[in-house]
């Protein structure tokens, strides 16, 4: 079984490799618990789950009207959410994860906002 699964991954037709999978194409759709990739020029939104995408949103539109960074406990509560530590801790999660792949910028601990050149969910600048 391990070796048909390699032998499929590895395949020249299109099987997949690592690298395809961890960047997924500008028009691929992503899957729930699907992993972030790191952001580049051009790379939409819909490469990100619907969690992820909200988050973006979310500071895309602060930025738009001027508004500053956000902190998880303040989007937990735009978003409806029960403000309560584990639901504050796995936005923070999710946020910091952004953070890392260069989706988002902290530019004061604890403090998020999209990071400069990241554009609006189609992925135009």
């Amino acid at each position: 079984i391990a070796r048909r699964r390699v032998d499929t991954v590895l395949a020249p037709d299109g099987g997949g490799t690592a690298d395809t999978k961890d960047a997924p194409g500008p028009g691929d759709a992503a899957k729930p618990k699907s992993q972030v990739p790191v952001w580049r020029e051009g790379l939409s939104w819909s490469v990100l789950s619907v969690d992820y995408q909200r988050i973006l949103q979310t500071l895309a539109d602060r930025l738009r009207l001027g508004q500053g960074p956000l902190t998880c406990q303040e989007m937990a509560a735009m978003f409806g959410m029960e403000v309560v530590p584990a639901r504050v801790e796995a936005l923070r999660s999710k946020a910091k994860r952004l953070v890392a792949r260069g989706w988002l910028a902290e530019p004061a601990p604890g403090r998020f906002t999209l990071s400069p050149g990241v554009a609006g969910p189609g992925g135009a600048s």
